[in-house]
């Protein structure tokens, strides 16, 4: 029995890995990637904006 006592817990880990992979594939895309895309848009676009006040180069 002792097999099975040091088998449980990397099996239980990588079940729990494969769910979180399969999230993580699920979830992109779909109906919230055009808000995602949106968000991150105006980030640099802020990011440039405030950079151009500066008068930084990049």
């Amino acid at each position: 029995m002792d097999y099975v006592s040091a088998l449980v817990p990397p099996v239980v880990m990588a079940a729990f890995f494969i769910a979180l992979v399969v999230t993580i594939v699920k979830s992109q895309g779909g109906p919230n990637k055009a808000k995602e895309d949106a968000a991150v848009d105006a980030a640099l676009a802020r990011t440039e904006a405030a950079r151009q006040t500066d008068g930084s180069t990049p």
